[in-house]
């Protein structure tokens, strides 16, 4: 027996101290996403298809060939409104995360967790192709935030000492 009773999980979010910054990350990618989605929707396509050409004039690239000339093609109304919906879904996710992380739930730690590990190999990928601070600081940053959620959940599964 021991002489402390113990806690399945710790629920003071200001015992880790990592989550409320991770927070304040998520909400800015959700702010960014959802301002992102609402600009599609208010510009539309053709003022989207303007400045694509606009690039192609001054950077004097082909407008029949090429990744900026495909992209002039394939914008229409259903492509933004596509774009726009999935930049909705994607900050309306990370506004749930940042929300559940400042509240120290531990699904939000799950998610984040995962959703930044998903990141890892493609950041890893970028590295190798293109080696220099952007590139690590991504990586760093990414397996940070990794390292500080998984940490979370091993805190709560673990007893701690009252």
């Amino acid at each position: 027996m021991t002489d402390h009773p113990t806690r399945p999980y710790d629920p003071d979010p200001r015992a880790h101290p990592g989550l409320r910054a991770i927070a304040l990350v998520e909400a800015a990618k959700a702010f960014v996403a959802l301002a992102a989605a609402s600009g599609l929707e208010i510009l539309g396509p053709a003022p989207l298809r303007n400045a694509v050409h606009l690039l192609i004039r001054h950077f004097e690239l082909s407008a029949t060939e090429g990744p900026l000339a495909w992209l002039a093609n394939a914008i229409s109304s259903g492509t933004v409104h596509a774009t726009a919906a999935i930049a909705a879904a994607y900050g309306l996710l990370h506004a749930i995360e940042a929300w559940g992380l400042w509240r120290d739930k531990a699904w939000a730690s799950w998610l984040g967790c995962l959703a930044a590990a998903i990141y890892l190999p493609f950041d890893l990928y970028a590295l190798a192709r293109h080696p220099g601070w952007p590139a690590v600081t991504v990586l760093v940053v990414n397996v940070v935030i990794v390292w500080v959620l998984a940490r979370d959940l091993f805190r709560r599964r673990t007893p701690l000492p009252r």
